[in-house]
């Protein structure tokens, strides 16, 4: 029996999780469970087992470099990172997994699931997605239902008759009302969409060529043109940027005939709300959940997380409460899906808090701004083992370096020298420099900057080994 290929979606931007998920570093690479590992890497070590390939991922240019550090971080080589050049819900995207699992024969099981979902039982899930193998099979289009625990109106729902291992599908229903939902949650035959599909990939194929034959024919052309960049995939952006804005669930799903769905009891969660992070948190006896430096008294039944400071949060009942370097958000847990709205106010007002935190990631570290003025702008830098920032020059600003940790190999003009922790250096404006580190732990420095413009867009690459020279 063939392998199953997992194709990991991982575009999206988890705006009703902020200020902890942002633009730049979305709630799929952050820790939000009690396990260690992000809701993506999490996502991808699911199929280390057998009966499954390893998975492909189709995300966002943006986080490229965030997605090779991650796999790397837990040791799992992806069969393809592809990179798309426009966010296009997922019908785009599910379309570009069924031309390239194709590749492997017509007859291959293409599992196409989100990177930011939680499923608490893996053993239980796998096993879940072999039960629906057979009719994949067969040329059916499976999805997998999650069995609601209560009425929600926060899911899609699917309607199901008969009975089976892999039910038949009736329709497809958008979030209902409270009404609708309590109804559903009565007959027994509605389960909650969790956006999680197997099939073959010529039948998907197909059923594109049907209902949507326009995104396949655009998905084949940014296929056909794609570029390999380093160790990714680039989709041809002319292309892929005019397809439909579209999920396979109004794009194919809604529409086909020989739909399939198959029960999920895994302890499943799209992690859609603050919320929702609290229902699958270990709770103390109040009903608390907490991560990070925080300290509750006299409440009960809420979420507190601090990235850095002593939190505490008394006298209160059913709260969030999210403390970052940069934002802090107080909210009743009834009103969470407001988060949302707030969201949209900020981005009106071109704030940068919903697009990145105050530590940046690199593919070679990470930066954080510790102090800015008038003139001036102080960071705390980190350079991997082995990483090298690009050859580049300011037009604005000059830079002293400080080593606080570790051991770095600084470029300025044809100057090249090794500095040591305590030692630094000198930059000035216009010079071309580089920082690099040849050692085999981190190193750490802090960066003064100085000048009439201190924005990160006063750069000019001349070199990079990431592929991002000008």
């Amino acid at each position: 029996m063939s392998a199953i290929y997992p194709f990991i979606l991982s575009g999206g931007s988890g705006t009703r999780l902020w200020p902890l998920s942002r633009r730049a570093y979305p709630k799929q690479f952050l820790a939000l469970t009690d396990a260690p590992e992000s809701l993506f890497q999490q996502s991808c070590r699911r199929f280390a087992a057998p009966g499954f390939a390893a998975p492909t991922i189709l995300a966002g240019h943006d986080h490229r470099f965030i997605i090779a550090e991650q796999l790397r971080e837990i040791d799992i080589a992806p069969k393809a990172i592809v990179l798309e050049p426009a966010a296009r819900n997922t019908a785009p995207p599910a379309a570009i997994a069924a031309l390239m699992a194709a590749r492997d024969g017509g007859d291959a099981l293409m599992l196409l699931l989100p990177s930011d979902h939680v499923i608490a039982d893996d053993a239980a899930f796998r096993e879940t997605v072999l039960r629906g193998a057979p009719a994949a099979r067969d040329g059916a289009l499976v999805t997998f239902g999650v069995k609601p625990t209560e009425p929600h109106t926060g899911y899609g729902y699917i309607e199901t008759v008969g009975g089976g291992h892999a039910l038949a599908v009736k329709r497809f229903v958008e979030k209902p009302n409270a009404q609708d939902a309590a109804a559903y949650f009565a007959s027994g035959h509605f389960f909650w969409n969790a956006g999680i599909f197997l099939m073959q990939a010529s039948a998907l194929i197909e059923a594109f060529r049907a209902h949507a034959p326009e995104i396949l024919a655009g998905c084949k052309r940014a296929l056909g043109a794609a570029k390999t960049d380093l160790d990714f995939l680039r989709l041809d952006a002319d292309g892929y940027a005019k397809l439909p804005d579209i999920s396979i669930d109004y794009a194919i799903m809604e529409k086909a005939s020989a739909v399939r769905c198959v029960p999920l009891e895994v302890g499943w969660s799209d992690l859609g709300s603050w919320p929702a992070v609290w229902d699958v948190a270990a709770k103390d006896a109040q009903a608390n959940a907490s991560r990070g430096d925080v300290v509750f008294h006299e409440t009960s039944r809420s979420y507190a997380y601090s990235e850095q400071a002593c939190l505490a949060v008394v006298g209160l009942e059913d709260v969030l409460v999210v403390a970052t370097k940069d934002a802090i958000l107080v909210a009743a847990k009834s009103h969470a899906q407001a988060v949302k709205t707030v969201v949209e106010r900020l981005k009106a007002e071109g704030r940068r808090e919903i697009i990145e935190h105050k530590r940046v990631y690199r593919p070679w570290g990470w930066y954080e701004g510790i102090d800015s003025g008038d003139r001036f702008q102080v960071k705390r830098i980190m350079v991997k083992p082995g990483a090298q920032l690009s050859l580049q020059s300011h037009f604005h600003r000059a830079e002293h370096w400080i080593v606080v940790l570790g051991t770095l190999e600084v470029t300025i003009e044809d100057d090249i020298r090794l500095l040591n922790e305590n030692q630094s250096t000198y930059i000035p404006i216009g010079a071309r420099h580089r920082l690099s580190n040849p050692g085999r732990i981190p190193a750490y420095l802090i960066e003064v900057q100085s000048g009439a413009y201190l924005g990160e867009d006063d750069i000019v690459r001349y070199e990079d080994i990431y592929g991002r020279a000008d």
